[in-house]
């Protein structure tokens, strides 16, 4: 089990400084933001000062801007808070990017701090819960979802690789690292395997899988294995690949800040396990169809919509006395059944 304690940091600190480094080494990187800074961002905008564009509040224009240039043949990194870059920009991510790049290879990277309840006193204009959902239905669009700063350090070398538009979604909170091996898993996997348990497993994206791992660690001291798979590419998505992992499981609980049973995590789960006409039972956890208009924090939120980890512990716990009543059902029925052909064969 690893220590989720250590080394705490921002994301979009880690990726700005990772940016700079690469940008050093390759003069076709452009950084574009939409009007939005970082202590990080200060040295680099300084050092290059012919490759930072500062676009003001004005996401479309971002979006236009980013795609004119990776047109030219530049690696482009349009920097903007989550909500605002996916909903404000939508039409523009679409035409520009999606339908764009079906002719012509573009290298745009649209980088989204905020994603989930990042900013949650905000308040639900600056909640991002739909992203997941509406940028995965976009056609030739990468989306990622890293959960600590050094996977997303790890995007960024990804990125750089890959001639298509993406959109990586950050949270906005210091988060502790959870990778601490970068050779220990394929990015191009989309997921890793971060505890291996037995029965039941927990499959996450970003910020939850922090609350996974919490979750699998007060459990293990009770002798109850999970499982705990974070899925870190959620679009383009190896649905065999994943589905090796997820078949020794009879119970699949999905942990996302979005939506549910609208095209996010568990709907990407939910389609494995049908197209590969599985019996694993999924239970589906993240928010309902409806908006949060209270104030508070995020732990406060994530109990009024149960994703909080008392209600996970809660959700297992069941899937796993379910899992132990079957089993019981089923030696009593194989043993009512051996007795019986004795029995006959006297």
């Amino acid at each position: 089990m690893r220590n989720v304690q250590s080394e705490v940091k921002v994301m979009r600190d880690a990726l700005i400084e990772r940016l700079f480094d690469k940008m050093q080494e390759n003069e076709k990187i452009f950084l574009i933001s939409a009007d939005f800074g970082a202590p990080a961002l200060d040295k680099l905008r300084e050092n290059f000062k012919d490759r930072f564009i500062n676009v003001g509040i004005a996401e479309q224009n971002l979006v236009n801007i980013s795609a004119g240039l990776a047109l030219e043949g530049f690696i482009v990194y349009a920097y903007a808070i989550a909500p605002f870059i996916t909903m404000r920009a939508y039409e523009q991510i679409r035409v520009n990017l999606s339908l764009l790049s079906h002719t012509r290879e573009i290298n745009v990277n649209l980088i989204g701090v905020g994603g989930g309840l990042s900013y949650d006193v905000a308040g639900p204009t600056h909640h991002c819960i739909e992203d997941i959902s509406i940028m995965r239905v976009l056609p030739n669009l990468m989306v990622c979802s890293p959960s600590d700063w050094a996977l997303t350090e790890k995007f960024v070398d990804f990125s750089i690789n890959v001639n298509k538009p993406k959109y990586i979604r950050l949270d906005g909170k210091q988060l502790p690292r959870i990778y601490h091996d970068p050779e220990e898993f394929n990015i191009e996997n989309g997921f890793h395997e971060l505890v291996q348990g037995k029965d039941v497993c927990l499959v996450s994206t970003g910020y939850m899988t922090h609350k996974a791992l919490h979750v699998a660690n007060k459990l293990r001291e009770n002798n109850i294995n999970i499982g705990v798979i974070d899925v870190f590419l959620l679009k383009p998505f190896n649905e065999d690949l994943i589905y090796n992992l997820l078949e020794k499981y009879e119970h699949i609980i999905t942990l996302e800040e979005a939506f549910i049973n609208k095209g996010g995590l568990d709907s990407m789960i939910s389609c494995v396990l049908s197209n590969k006409a599985s019996h694993i039972k999924l239970k589906r956890l993240g928010f309902g169809d409806k908006y949060v208009f209270d104030i508070g924090s995020r732990d406060y939120f994530h109990k009024l919509n149960n994703i909080d980890e008392e209600y996970i512990i809660k959700v297992i716990e069941n899937a796993s006395n379910n899992i132990s009543r079957r089993t019981w059902n089923k030696s009593k029925r194989t043993y009512k059944k051996r007795n019986s052909k004795a029995y006959a064969s006297r």
